[in-house]
């Protein structure tokens, strides 16, 4: 099975950013993005993904989480917010999700059909229902 083009290492959009070095490590090697989502368990180009689809504060914010939880290598734990910040400069953005219009007639179209707080008006509408579909079969 094919490899899906986002997820292909030579035509990826991803590739800037999966391949960019976090810093060296301890042992004096290179600590890419892709090399510590690997080593944290995450599918690194789901997460890149998805961080691209986040804005770009939320974005810093979560892979800095995730660089303070690898060991460190030569960057301190203070330094983890830059590091994120520049790596997630190499991400390419998406556009966001437009935000809700703002309601002009006053009416919440996202409030649900059935309020759970008007449930004694509910409960009085069965029964009102019941009754009368009782009544017309015990005649």
């Amino acid at each position: 099975m094919a490899l899906r083009p986002e997820y292909s290492m030579h035509h990826s959009e991803f590739n800037e950013f999966l391949f960019a070095s976090i810093g060296i490590e301890k042992s004096g090697q290179d600590l890419t993005v892709l090399s510590a989502f690997a080593r944290l368990g995450l599918d690194p180009w789901g997460e890149a993904d998805r961080l691209s689809a986040l804005s770009k504060d939320v974005a810093i914010g979560a892979l800095a989480a995730m660089i303070a939880k690898l060991p460190r290598g030569d960057w301190k734990k203070s330094d983890t917010p830059s590091i994120a910040a520049r790596l997630v400069n190499c991400l390419p953005r998406r556009r966001s999700l437009p935000a809700r219009p703002q309601n002009t007639n006053g009416i919440d179209n996202q409030k649900p059909i059935f309020d759970v707080g008007k449930w004694p008006v509910w409960v009085a509408i069965t029964a009102v229902v019941l009754i009368a579909i009782y009544s017309q079969y015990a005649a």
